[in-house]
């Protein structure tokens, strides 16, 4: 299941998207206010982490991203964070 959604991941940028697809050879700027872009954030995040924890980070990015955040570089967490209390 995770290598298929990382497929769709991959087929979205390759044609839809506007930063990494055939798009972005049309516009000369590009539309993602973080580096790396959602899209490529989402796949490191579930390629490292799995499906259910990674598609949460990359859900948080995407709501993230809106035009009052400055943005810029904002890597994927090296270690998940456990939620349970001690």
């Amino acid at each position: 299941m995770k290598k298929i959604i990382l497929l769709f991941i991959r087929l979205y940028q390759k044609t839809l998207s506007l930063d990494h697809g055939w798009l972005s050879y049309i516009t000369s700027e590009r539309f993602c206010r973080f580096h790396p872009s959602c899209s490529e954030y989402t796949y490191q995040a579930i390629d490292r982490f799995g499906i259910f924890h990674g598609g949460f980070l990359g859900l948080k990015r995407i709501i993230r991203c809106h035009p009052w955040n400055d943005g810029g570089y904002d890597p994927i967490p090296e270690e998940r964070k456990e939620l349970t209390k001690k």
